[in-house]
């Protein structure tokens, strides 16, 4: 995998995998959103409101996924010092921050008619909230430390700290009595979601997917092309000093 991590390299295969990726995400969310809101029927109990599944659902496992994402990019940073690790973990917040706060805003305004409020201060609803701020130290430690290495180590040891709220947020529905429905994707016995939804609702979790990888390399690419633009400034000042 290290021959992956060589900048100049990752940037000429990021670059020939991004468009595609690009357009498997737009045509999959297209899909996925129209068969959810327009064609899937309506629930028995819930009638149309709980379409907002196709967006909540999947924000809320990309919330997840992109802190896993992080969490792990920081440990190989930490322990093989790979070269593109922390920039991969620091490319993957701002995306996972995003997806948190879109699973807390659309499940809010689920909440509202299925509970009778926006908010209450549920396991799985706190710990959620909890990543959020975890998502937002990360991307402050970033900012406050100049010293890219030393803010590279900080960040990495605030990102796998912070992993510990990860099961915290999936086993929080079957640790405590909350009100948060359970899981019902991945349970024993299969799925207990209709077919005519369960469908629509994994083309949006894979096009989520999709734009968390589209979105990463774009990112990191721009880090890596921000880290050459600094160095090559850094040596045409020092060889500024030199002639003068």
């Amino acid at each position: 995998m290290h021959k992956f991590a060589n900048p100049a390299r990752f940037l000429r295969i990021s670059k020939m995998i991004t468009p595609w990726c690009f357009f498997l995400t737009v045509i999959s969310l297209v899909v996925g959103l129209y068969w959810g809101l327009f064609i899937a029927p309506e629930d028995y109990q819930m009638g149309s409101a709980y379409r907002i599944i196709f967006v909540h659902v999947p924000s809320s496992y990309m919330s997840m996924f992109a802190y896993g994402f992080m969490a792990l990019a920081s440990a190989v940073g930490i322990i093989w010092k790979h070269p593109l690790a922390d920039q991969s973990a620091r490319a993957a917040a701002p995306i996972g921050a995003g997806f948190t706060a879109l699973a807390l805003f659309t499940g809010s305004l689920w909440g509202k008619p299925m509970w009778g409020t926006y908010w209450i201060w549920d396991a799985r609803l706190t710990s959620e909230l909890v990543l959020l701020f975890l998502y937002f130290g990360y991307m402050a430690v970033w900012d406050a430390i100049e010293d890219s290495a030393r803010a590279a180590r900080v960040a990495a040891i605030v990102a796998l700290v912070g992993a510990v709220n990860l099961p915290i947020i999936k086993f929080s529905v079957d640790w405590w009595n909350t009100l948060h429905q359970p899981a019902s994707i991945m349970k024993s016995g299969g799925s207990s979601i209709h077919p005519d939804m369960l469908w629509p609702l994994l083309i949006c979790i894979f096009a989520f997917n999709l734009y968390f990888i589209t979105v990463v390399l774009w990112r990191i690419q721009s880090l890596i092309l921000r880290r050459q633009i600094r160095g090559l400034q850094m040596r045409i000042a020092e060889r500024g000093g030199d002639h003068g």
